[in-house]
């Protein structure tokens, strides 16, 4: 009697291992199932925005990122002008100096891009364009050089005679002679010629060995003076 309660004891608690192994079964199978159709779909939603995105132009990414670069500009424009603040002031404060400056190098080279060297009459033109941007127009004494000479000398036809008409001002003047300096300067420090220095100590023995020398002292002359100075005094130790 003992002995078959033990045997329908085992032999229920083996069917309830079975039911057990195969409910797990079933839901790991369900959630593998589940998985594998998620991944589906986000396979096939990755697709879609694939396909999307190749049928857009080439510069699609920039342009929006441009669009909505100017958007908060505008928006952060319109907020400190709600606030009563310069907004260019504000820009610049959060703006590195040497990002800034290469912004402003951009900025002229766009207003007066370099070609390169075309012709000397595209090199003259580019000069004058540069010198005349410079150019500080001066309002207060051209209206009093109005007023002076008259309005018939001031704007001449072709009939007008002008003899001694003009009287530049000493500012005018000292203006020219700034901006001719300034010319000649720039054509001396861009001069292919070097100048020779008679004074200049003879360390070399060719020409290869004096550029070899001036790039040693560029580069290490501050480091080396004070040991120069003492072997030209004697006291090097």
């Amino acid at each position: 009697m003992a002995e078959s309660s033990s045997a329908a004891a085992e032999s229920s608690s083996a069917a309830m291992s079975l039911e057990e192994k195969k409910k797990k079964f079933n839901d790991k199978f369900r959630a593998l199932h589940q998985k594998r159709q998620e991944a589906r779909k986000q396979n096939h939603e990755q697709v879609v925005e694939e396909d999307r995105k190749s049928k857009l132009p080439v510069n699609y990414e920039a342009k929006k990122a441009r669009q909505e670069w100017e958007l908060e500009e505008i928006e952060a424009k319109k907020k400190a002008e709600e606030e009563g603040q310069d907004y260019t002031r504000l820009k610049s404060l959060n703006t590195q100096a040497d990002i800034a400056d290469k912004i402003e190098a951009a900025r002229k080279r766009k207003k007066n891009p370099d070609q390169g060297f075309a012709d000397y009459e595209q090199m003259s033109l580019r000069q004058h364009q540069r010198l005349t941007n410079a150019m500080k127009p001066d309002m207060s004494g051209y209206k009093k050089m109005r007023e002076f000479v008259g309005e018939e000398q001031f704007y001449p036809s072709a009939d007008t005679l002008i003899q001694g008409s003009h009287y530049p001002t000493s500012s005018a003047l000292d203006r020219m002679s700034e901006a001719a300096n300034g010319m000649a300067k720039s054509r001396e420090q861009y001069h292919r010629r070097r100048m020779f220095d008679p004074d200049a100590p003879i360390d070399y023995i060719n020409e290869k060995n004096r550029k070899f020398n001036q790039k040693l002292d560029k580069y290490y002359g501050k480091y080396t003076e004070d040991l120069r100075d003492d072997i030209e005094r004697g006291t090097a130790i």
